[in-house]
Order: C-alpha cells, then structure tokens, then sequence
C-alpha cells in the first residue's frame, strides 16, 4: 500500500465542511423572522465554517483524484467528524448549549439520526437552532443514502451489495458514473418526499415550522421534534400521527425500491425479501401490540403522555402501536407514547426492536433486516448440511446465491455488534447508570434509535448522564451509524502499516 493521499482527504473535508456552511446560514433567515438575536451566533458559525473548509479545500485542490480503500475509510469517517465538529459551532457561538460535551453529544446525536438529547426545555430554544437542530438530520440522512448506496459496497461492506444488481461488479470504474446518477436520483427523492410531508404536516394542522422541522426528521428517520413531549404533542391530532408514521415507514425502506415504486414499478418493491419481511413486520406487531394494549394493559398505567385518548380506546392503542413500531423499527426515535408503560411482554418486544433496524438502503439505522434474513437463512443452510454433508444448498435471497464473503461479512458484523452493545453496557455502568438504564442507552446510542429504556425512557433524555458517558454514547453513534467496520478498522495497527 502506497502512502495515504492526504491532500485528496484534507480536500473532501473542506468541501463537506463548506456545504456544512451552507446549511448553517439557512437557519439565518428562521432567527430574522422571528427576530432573534441568535441570528448573529448562527450567521459567524455559518461563515467560519465556510471558512475553514475553503482553505482546506483551496490548499489541496491539486489533489490526485486516485483513491485506494485506506483513504476510503478516512473520508468517510472523519467526513462525519467535520460534520459534527463544525456543527457544533452554532451552539457554542449562540451560547444555546454552553457546555462543549453537551454541544458535540446533541450534534453528533443530529448526524447520526440517533436523536437522543441532552435539552430539558427544547421549547424554549430560540427558531434558527431548532431549524439547524432539525437540519443536522436532514444532511446525516441525505449523507447515509449515499454512504450505503454508492462508498460501502465499493469498500466491501454492508448489506447494499444485495442491491447493486443495477450495478454490477465492486470495481470503482463499473460503478462510479452510476454513484453520480443514483445519488442525485435519491437525494431528489429524499427531497420531494420531505416537502411532500411538510405540506401534509401543514394541511393537518401544524405550523409551518413545526411542519419543515418534523419533516426533515421523518424522513432522515432522526427523530428531533420541536416539542418537550416529542409528537405526544398532537395526541389530539390523529391524523398528524398518522402522516408521520407513513412517511417514517417509507423513511426507512430501501430508497432505491422508493425509487422504482415512483417510477411505477411496483412489482420489483413486493419481489424484495427485505420489503415483505419489513411491511408484514410492521402490520403483525402493530396488531400484536395494539391487542395487549386493549386487552392486557394496567390501567394504573397511562399509554400517552400528555393527552387523553381521543377516538376510544381500540383506536388510540392501534395509532400508538403502529407509530411507536414504526418510530422504533426505523430508528426514528419520535414518541407518541411511554412504550416503557405498556404491560411487560409489549414494552420487551419493543425493546427487541432495537436490534432490528430498517431496511438497507434506507436512513435507518440498525442492524438491518436484510442481514437478519440472510443469518436465518445460513442457520437453515447449516442445518440442512448437517443431513446432507455433500449437498451443495446454496442461501438465496430474492432468488439469487449469496456469495460467501458476504454472509461472512453479515456474520462478523452482528458478532460484533453484539459483543460491542454487551461490553458497552458494562461500561455505561461503570460511568453510573443502572443495569436497565446502561443496557437501554447502549442499544439506542449504537442502534441510532434516541429513546430507550430505564433512566433515558421516551419521557427523559439524556442530560444527566455524566461527561464520560456523553462522550462514550456520543462514540456509539459514531460507529453504529457508520456500520461499525467504517471506524473499528481505524483503530487496529495494521490499517496504519505501509506494505
């Protein structure tokens, strides 16, 4: 291996710190609006972003556009830590979060769409940070198409190599003008669908600010609500609910299946495995759920937070059902209600949902169903070979062989996700936090899903975690946004020897 090509890294981290930038100073206009004085705070974050990335930028522009794996995972990474290190500043220089720890803990949480939050009063926030607060989601959701769609497969990782039957082939020069087309078909997709909502969102009730804001947060599968009880808020609003959790589910399907269905094809969305698993996944636990609900619930127990139960009963408990599935499945984290105070069987299949994630392809976080399916399909596999020895039984998914160094890749990655999520369980202990509370913010923070269980439930956040444990959790979302293998093989020696 060659010596890493830094002017082409140091070069795509002023371009991504530029259009960091950019962002920031369209939440200038929501401060002037509402005539605030945080406009300045927000107008010099936005220039100095800029500023930075142009001289970053400027400086390598001469840069050899070659690029091998190593520089590969270095972008990637560290493109996500620009991102978080310049989105702080907003922040720091309005004085919203005075603390640098609660600053990078709330953007990192933006970027990675976990959602999690150190704010105790969001209402009391000034327009232009809610906006930007929002607007972290929308660019880590726009931002994690791409990654899983068109720079993973090329890396060897991820289950989005499943999906490049359109693009054949893991070679750079096979699949590069075909990266430039899919992403500006999706982005262009994740952009209708979020105006599309907005306007939806408007029509049925919300304002317009709380409208653009909750629409940038479905769609990136975030989960930042401009509202201290999340949409609990609009319990008296069913038909707002029922908006978000559809465009939550189409958040996280895969956004290449989006695109065929909106070119009418519908027949290839229903011919994907992951699709039929993801879709009659979220009905059957839907009616699973709403039926405890209704029948097995404590009613010392209320199953909203702050607003009675408007259409009857069966009806409230299906809403909050096919929300709270659909919020948590997708790593969305938006909360109509304290899942923690259904009877125990529904709050711990909720809890398993935390393993699950949406699908591949999609802004979701998780696992990924897809891997789970190709897991259970090897168990089969396994099985069927311990009575035929010399069969040759390959594991299909949607009808095709599954090559070997991607059902160990899948393996390996949920060895590992697993052994990650019990190790930092323990540590989060070690930082205070209780056995129930540890074992919630561990699956959240690496799952990318924000409400959890114990301690940072769907009624609390995160503010009184110590230092130690903000900056751990603020690393579990890191990785667990970035598929774990993008920022573990970072810190292993042998990616840093020249050979």
């Amino acid at each position: 291996m060659k010596h890493l090509n830094l002017k082409i890294i140091l070069s795509f981290l002023g371009l991504t710190s530029m259009l960091n930038g950019l962002f920031m100073l369209a939440a200038v206009p929501f401060s002037i609006y509402y005539n605030e004085t945080e406009r300045w705070g927000i107008l010099n974050a936005g220039l100095t972003t800029i500023i930075i990335g142009f001289l970053l930028w400027f400086l390598n522009r001469n840069a050899k556009k070659n690029l091998q794996k190593k520089e590969g995972y270095l972008i990637v990474t560290l493109g996500w830590l620009m991102l978080t290190f310049t989105g702080t500043l907003p922040y720091v220089f309005t004085g919203a979060i005075p603390s640098y720890t609660n600053a990078f803990f709330e953007t990192i949480s933006g970027y990675s769409t976990t959602g999690s939050s150190i704010l105790t009063d969001i209402e009391s926030m000034s327009k232009g940070i809610l906006f930007w607060r929002s607007a972290t989601h929308w660019i880590g959701g726009m931002g994690i198409i791409v990654l899983t769609v068109a720079i993973l497969p090329l890396l060897g990782i991820g289950g989005m190599q499943l999906f490049m039957a359109e693009a054949p082939g893991p070679s750079a020069d096979k699949m590069h003008p075909r990266i430039t087309e899919t992403a500006k078909r999706l982005w262009l997709i994740y952009f209708i669908l979020t105006i599309t909502e907005f306007f939806l969102l408007k029509i049925a009730g919300m304002t317009w600010f709380d409208a653009i804001n909750h629409a940038m947060a479905t769609m990136s599968t975030g989960g930042f609500s401009t509202k201290n009880a999340s949409v609990a808020y609009w319990n008296g609003a069913p038909i707002i609910q029922y908006i978000i959790t559809l465009f939550m589910f189409i958040a996280g399907a895969n956004f290449v299946l989006t695109y065929f269905a909106l070119k009418g094809k519908i027949r290839k969305v229903f011919n994907s495995e992951e699709f039929k698993y993801y879709f009659f996944g979220v009905i059957g636990l839907t009616l699973l759920i709403s039926f405890l609900v209704v029948n097995y619930q404590d009613p010392n127990l209320v199953t909203t937070i702050n607003h009675p139960k408007p259409w009857g009963e069966t009806e409230s408990a299906f809403r909050h059902a096919a929300f709270q599935v659909t919020s948590i499945l997708t790593t969305t984290g938006f909360v109509s209600a304290d899942f923690t105070m259904w009877n125990s069987f529904a709050t711990m299949l909720m809890f398993s949902l935390f393993f699950i994630g949406g699908s591949a392809g999609s802004t979701s976080g998780g696992i990924k169903i897809v891997r789970h399916i190709i897991m259970i399909k090897n168990s089969f596999f396994e099985f069927k070979k311990l009575l035929h020895p010399n069969a040759i039984i390959p594991v299909r998914y949607d009808g095709i062989g599954v090559p070997k160094n991607i059902i160990y890749n899948i393996l390996a990655f949920f060895i590992l996700y697993m052994l990650i999520f019990i190790v930092s369980s323990i540590i989060l202990t070690f930082f205070g936090l209780d056995f129930e509370s540890a074992f919630g913010a561990a699956a959240s923070s690496l799952g990318n899903i924000g409400p959890a269980l114990g301690s940072v439930s769907p009624v609390d956040n995160y503010a009184h975690l110590s230092i130690s444990a903000k900056w751990f959790c603020s690393f579990l979302m890191l990785i667990g946004r970035l598929e774990l293998f993008t920022v573990l093989i970072l810190l292993t020696p042998f990616f840093w020897k020249k050979n």
